[in-house]
Formats: C-alpha cells, structure tokens, sequence
C-alpha cells in the first residue's frame, strides 16, 4: 500500500514533487563525488543495473544531464518514442499522469562528447565532460527554477522536473560508486526526500518495462536502502569479479 504523503509541523501535507532545483543541486554535488572515483579500469566492469557496465551506465547518465540542460535552457523537451536500455528501461520523466521520454538515442560509448571533440586523454575524458555537463545544470537551473517545462507537449512545473531529474542522478551516482567499489552512501536527508519521489513517479504501470520490480527490505532499514530497493536495485549490491 502506498504511503501517505508526508505532512509539514502545522499538519498541512507536503508535496514531495516540491523538492526542486535545491534537490537537484545537491543530487548533482553528490553525482560529482562518486565520478570522480571512476578509473580507466572501471570501465568495463558491471554495475548494479542489469546488463550494463560502466561505461553504459556513464552514456545513460549523459543523455540524462542532456535531457535536464535542454529543458532548463529552452524551457521544454522533445518527445521521442523510448528506446530500450541495457536494463530495459527507457531514459524517462515520469510522473503519476503521464509518461514523457527524453533522450538522445541508446547509450553509445565514445560518443559522450558535449558541444566539442574528445581531447586525446581517452576514454576519461567523456567522464570529464560529464563533470562538466553535471556541474553546469546546477547554473541551468538555477536561472530556470520558476520555469514551467514542456516535455513531450506537456507542461510540468520545474520542480517536477528537478524533483524526477534528482532521483535519476542521485541512484545513479550510486550505481557508479559501487561499481567503482567504493561504498558512497546517499546522504539520509537527501534519501529520505527522494524516497517519497520515487514512488510518486514510479509506479506499479511503469513496472517492469521502465524499472525493474521492488525488492523487500527489513522494516528498519534506511531511506538509502528503502531508496535503492523500491527502484529494483539490492542495496547490497557488490562486483563480485573483484
């Protein structure tokens, strides 16, 4: 059974969609510390996303900060027909009455450039130039947080956007932590407002085409886990190849 929403100390409920461009910034501060833990070596090991490996999930992430720049440089999203991923899971925006994709086309690795040509550093340097896009969306919306967004023809606030576009980055920058081996956990306070999200704009129809199925947790676990598990992704995850 669904959660009711969280209510405020004078008893009124809070939209948990009202996180915004605040949340936003600090899933993307947080996004920035796990890919800086990445290594040439990391590249093709696996990752908590089924059927992926790092460098799959790097050019998902990339189409993601691609989506969210566009719709806060522009003030609205074009809407593509979804494209199957590695997990079977389109790059989606997706909120309790309407499914909207964004995205560039499947993730392709060396194609990560952003606006330029890869310098001749390798392959790291396309985890740099998502560095880079990850930090200018904190500038993007930062000038966009009153904007109403058109994604797909339909118009969104800009804190759903963020709101959605939070989850994504912040589970994600998780999955590349772990995969890199490295054990970053997802702040509590931050886990704690993205949970409530996840399961506004996840739901039972969006399953198990867009996410995988919900895994159980004990009834004390964190906001992280309860995070992670809701999203289909064992919160205990480890490569077992290292």
């Amino acid at each position: 059974m669904r959660e009711s929403p969280p209510t405020t100390n004078a008893g009124t409920t809070a939209d948990p969609r009202m996180g915004g461009v605040a949340l936003l910034g600090r899933a993307i501060d947080y996004a920035l510390g796990c890919l800086r833990l990445v290594t040439p070596g990391d590249l093709d090991r696996p990752t908590p996303c089924d059927d992926w490996d790092l460098r799959a999930l790097l050019a998902h992430a990339n189409d993601s900060f691609t989506a969210l720049a566009e719709a806060a440089a522009f003030g609205h999203v074009a809407l593509i027909p979804p494209i199957s991923d590695g997990h079977n899971k389109p790059n989606a925006i997706t909120t309790a009455e309407t499914t909207v994709t964004a995205t560039h086309g499947p993730p392709v690795a060396g194609d990560w450039t952003l606006g330029g040509p890869v310098v001749d550093g390798g392959e790291l340097d396309h985890v740099l130039s998502l560095r880079d896009r990850a930090t200018s969306l904190l500038h993007a919306w930062a000038n966009a947080r009153d904007a109403i967004v058109s994604v797909g023809g339909c118009p969104l606030t800009a804190a759903m956007v963020c709101g959605v576009g939070a989850v994504e980055v912040t589970v994600h920058a998780w999955d590349v932590a772990r995969s890199c081996g490295h054990h970053t956990p997802i702040p509590a306070p931050m886990a704690a407002e993205l949970l409530p999200l996840a399961r506004l704009f996840a739901t039972d129809a969006d399953r198990p085409a867009r996410f995988a199925l919900p895994l159980d947790t004990a009834p004390q676990a964190s906001a992280q886990d309860r995070l992670l598990a809701y999203l289909g992704r064992d919160p205990h995850w480890t490569d077992n190849s290292r």
